[in-house]
């Protein structure tokens, strides 16, 4: 992988294709894998947070899943060349884990979400064997359920459980899982099972996914965008002035 800094944040130069065949092959090889997507939101937090900072930098690969890191780092000149979004990603891995014949467990979400993403999963990959799943709501008795998943055989890990929980989860237990690969997947369970309805392509593409779940929960949504992209614009500008001053200083 080629590996980039951001705002001190590691990002894995890399396309979809090439983070499957990536992650595929180490899972082969049974060398544990930790994954991470980063948004915008994630990388501002990281400025303050110094937990979630280090668990996002103990990662074996990161990748961009939100389009305003992509606008971000190619305004400060850094070679981003797509969106990896973690959704689509969590599918295609699904995919490879079916022709592969490697087990799965889906862990987070609510005990009722969690079941029918797994019965939604089984619709679409039949010949996946999904190795059990677990709501996320077990924060008084991790160790059972860290057992539990190192009991099933699974080779994936998938946890939906919010930011920065996931990533300490995951970097605190990693050691314990049994797995080959891990990987936080957000909201993703939700838009799996039906709960959320994810945005049409072309807002995807065209990086106003954003917007889209802000219609649908306006309330909480709002806050975290309006809050988290003035930072990120602010981080920006403040980088670009301070490169180009740097510049002129040096005299490039």
């Amino acid at each position: 992988m080629n590996r980039i800094e951001f705002f001190s944040c590691p990002l894995d130069v890399a396309t979809m294709d090439e983070t499957v065949e990536w992650i595929g092959s180490r899972v082969s090889k049974g060398q544990f894998t930790q994954h991470v997507v980063v948004n915008v939101a994630k990388l501002v937090h990281m400025q303050t947070d110094a937990e979630l900072a280090a668990s996002v930098r103990a990662c074996d690969i990161v990748n961009i899943d939100g389009m305003g890191v992509v606008w971000g780092a190619r305004f400060m000149g850094l070679p981003v060349r797509e969106r990896v979004a973690g959704v689509d990603l969590f599918e295609n891995l699904l995919r490879m884990a079916e022709d592969a014949g490697f087990p799965v467990f889906l862990l987070g979400a609510t005990e009722t979400v969690v079941a029918q993403a797994a019965a939604v999963v089984s619709e679409r990959y039949p010949r996946l064997i999904i190795a059990g799943h677990h709501h996320g709501y077990f924060w008084d008795d991790e160790r059972s359920v860290v057992d539990m998943v190192r009991r099933s055989g699974a080779r994936l890990l998938f946890v939906a459980i919010t930011s920065p929980k996931k990533e300490n989860f995951i970097n605190r237990w990693k050691d314990s899982l049994g797995v080959d690969f891990v990987m936080g997947v957000g909201g993703t369970f939700d838009v799996v099972a039906g709960k959320v309805n994810r945005a049409p392509r072309w807002m995807q593409q065209s990086g106003l996914e954003w917007a889209y779940r802000v219609t649908q929960e306006p309330r909480r949504m709002w806050r975290r965008y309006f809050i988290t992209n003035n930072k990120f614009a602010a981080m920006l500008i403040k980088k670009r002035i301070t490169s180009i001053f740097n510049g002129r200083v040096s005299g490039k």
